[in-house]
């Protein structure tokens, strides 16, 4: 996904001048090593992401809070989770207007560049797991360029596209996230809230490695793999 920020990304400097610690910081995080994809999934590091914006338009709609929950040897740890708040959510009449203003402006600024340090921190070199990539990597990655001036370049695995793979006797799911939650009695305690979201995703991410182990799928390079493959069968069909 590392396109959407070369796509967002000015030809220089972020959207706001890094101190020379905040320079550190990310240079450090870029020197930490590749995620090894062919460790176990219970050997491995899963960082599971969701975003909360002001409306569905990668381009122009604004970035929120985003939520992260780490599944570290198949298990969640409720400690090992990072909620940012990047800016104030706009009343919902007002977040409804993609053309507003406020809701396309770029989310920069001190606190933001802080905000998206502790994101780096937190996701180390981890292979990054959501609902809707497309949507979710797109956000991430253009307040990172707007604010670090930076590519995440980190593999992302979709469920959206992996789930129906593994669970091919589920037909009743319809692709739709809330349809995957009920079937698997998994609760969102807050629907829409960026963290809350994430830690039922990654309660449907340990229902997908479990299957996905006992189908050979026991990395996160096969699941890479495992979505390659269907999405390439559904743009062939």
């Amino acid at each position: 996904m590392t396109w959407f920020s070369r796509l967002f990304a000015g030809p220089g400097a972020p959207g706001v001048a890094l101190t020379a610690r905040q320079q550190q910081l990310i240079a450090a995080w870029q020197q930490l090593p590749a995620p090894d994809l062919r460790r176990s999934h219970y050997r491995c590091r899963y960082v599971v992401v969701d975003v909360e914006t002001s409306g569905i338009n990668v381009r122009t709609d604004r970035l929120y809070a985003i939520g992260a929950v780490a599944l570290v040897d198949g298990q969640i740890d409720f400690r090992d989770t990072l909620q940012l708040l990047l800016a104030s959510a706009a009343p919902t009449s007002e977040a409804a207007a993609a053309t507003s203003e406020a809701a396309s402006a770029p989310v920069v600024g001190p606190q933001a560049v802080e905000a998206l340090i502790a994101f780096l921190q937190f996701v180390g070199k981890a292979p990054l797991v959501a609902y809707n990539v497309p949507f979710v990597a797109a956000m991430v990655e253009r307040v990172l360029a707007e604010c670090l001036g930076i590519e995440l370049a980190l593999p992302w695995i979709d469920l959206e596209w992996v789930m129906p793979d593994l669970f091919r006797d589920i037909d009743s799911t319809q692709g739709r996230l809330d349809a995957w939650l009920t079937h698997f009695e998994i609760d969102s305690i807050h629907r829409h809230n960026a963290v809350s979201d994430a830690y039922a995703t990654a309660q449907l991410l340990q229902v997908t490695i479990a299957r996905g182990a006992r189908k050979g799928f026991e990395n996160p390079a096969s699941l890479i793999e495992l979505e390659k493959a269907r999405r390439h069968l559904h743009q062939s069909s």
